[in-house]
């Protein structure tokens, strides 16, 4: 992932990705470190606003917008439009947001309003439309977010330990995520560490159902020698990693950790990860995804 850059150049910041996915709350979260926000803004105005936000006569010259498909065939002219505000003189950031299908069908369940692109078919259907419209401006993104897992709080809070620009820097903030390959692997990942060669309390009858947080299942892990090597070399490779990633500048690192199903060996080693990573003082956050998968 990539923070807004750093330089002399004025941060334009546009928010795109699939509806119900949480633009509108990053939006207010921009809006909240001082940025002049707009949301839907045609693409056609979008260079002309630019301008205008970065002009010397403007009161507050950081901006941020939403383009997304209720611009409807209009949208197909954005990758050009952002290819030409690359060459101008600001600092363009594009963040895409994504989630699950299954939490974009309950989000706007629970909200009761139409996808804009519903016309009374199915709101899968709908969604996977709209996946095809983004594709292109996808691959353009700078930074990719999964909402999945985060409440309102939650990402606004993301956003704002991400994107700090004050002149003294926020905080490294560094989430820890275990997480089940067979369930994908978390889209906001800076470094993720493969688990699977690690011996599977999966197969242990006594340990089947229970999950890393269990003493049962954390001792099963660590009396392997692999286990000892692995958490020995992950401590050294972070210890050396995440103080230089705070010279940089960096305010939010995700690492995440992955076995088969989510809920044995990565939870357990993300646990360890976390006390070692807590003990030296840094801020973390832990979040079990797919432990009750």
């Amino acid at each position: 992932m990539i923070p807004l850059p750093k330089s002399s150049k004025t941060p334009f910041v546009i928010i795109t990705g699939l509806s119900g996915s949480g633009k509108g709350t990053v939006l207010k979260a921009f809006e909240d470190m001082g940025y002049f926000c707009v949301d839907n803004l045609p693409v056609e105005l979008v260079v002309k606003f630019a301008e205008l936000s970065s002009s010397a006569g403007s009161q507050s010259k950081k901006a941020a917008i939403v383009i997304d498909v209720r611009e409807g065939a209009e949208l197909s002219k954005f990758p050009a439009v952002f290819r030409k505000l690359k060459k101008s003189g600001l600092a363009v950031t594009l963040i895409y947001l994504d989630a699950s299908e299954d939490s974009l069908i309950r989000r706007y369940s629970e909200t009761r309003r139409p996808h804009p692109l519903t016309q009374d078919r199915p709101i899968s259907v709908a969604l996977d439309e709209e996946r095809r419209w983004l594709e292109p401006i996808q691959k353009l993104a700078d930074t990719i977010i999964d909402t999945t897992q985060f409440n309102v709080h939650e990402l606004r809070r993301y956003i704002a330990d991400k994107f700090h620009t004050e002149q003294s820097p926020a905080p490294l903030l560094i989430s820890l995520i275990s997480f089940g390959f067979k369930n994908g692997v978390p889209l906001e990942s800076d470094l993720v560490f493969d688990v699977r060669f690690l011996p599977n309390p999966n197969f242990v009858k006594s340990l089947k159902d229970k999950t890393g947080l269990d003493q049962e299942v954390a001792d099963y892990v660590r009396s392997f020698q692999q286990t000892s090597e692995l958490l020995k070399r992950l401590s050294d490779l972070l210890l050396f990693l995440v103080p230089n990633y705070v010279i940089e500048g960096k305010s939010y690192l995700t690492i995440s950790v992955g076995c088969t199903g989510g809920k044995h060996r990565s939870v357990m080693i993300t646990q360890e990860l976390n006390a070692l990573l807590s003990s030296r003082g840094y801020k973390t956050k832990v979040n079990h995804r797919d432990i009750k998968r």
